[in-house]
């Protein structure tokens, strides 16, 4: 009776192809002041560091970084010449301690 007990109470193991844990490309767009000279993304999905992802200046003045994002809500920020602003095409937003409020997406 114990090993039948026993099967019966054996969860499986979290299969690697699990939603959880797949990612998919995220497009991010920042539509900065002309003059910007710089735009980076922070959020959750890179410990918000202000550097790691410097955002690529489009001909049509539009700023573009793509990243990597498993299901759930992420918190980021557009850091424009280093001050913090929200995407106004955000699902929301949310407050976090460092920079106040940060926009949040949405990853399915």
């Amino acid at each position: 009776m114990k090993d039948t007990l026993d099967t019966v109470l054996e969860r499986p193991a979290p299969s690697p192809y699990s939603a959880k844990r797949m990612s998919k490309p995220v497009n991010f767009y920042c539509h900065a002041k002309p003059d910007a000279k710089s735009v980076n993304l922070a959020g959750d999905f890179n410990d918000w560091d202000q550097t790691a992802l410097p955002m690529q200046r489009q001909p049509d003045g539009w700023w573009f970084a793509q990243v990597p994002l498993t299901h759930g809500h992420h918190p980021y920020l557009f850091l424009v010449d280093g001050k913090p602003e929200l995407d106004p095409r955000a699902a929301g937003t949310v407050r976090i301690e460092e920079f106040g409020k940060a926009s949040v997406i949405a990853v399915s």
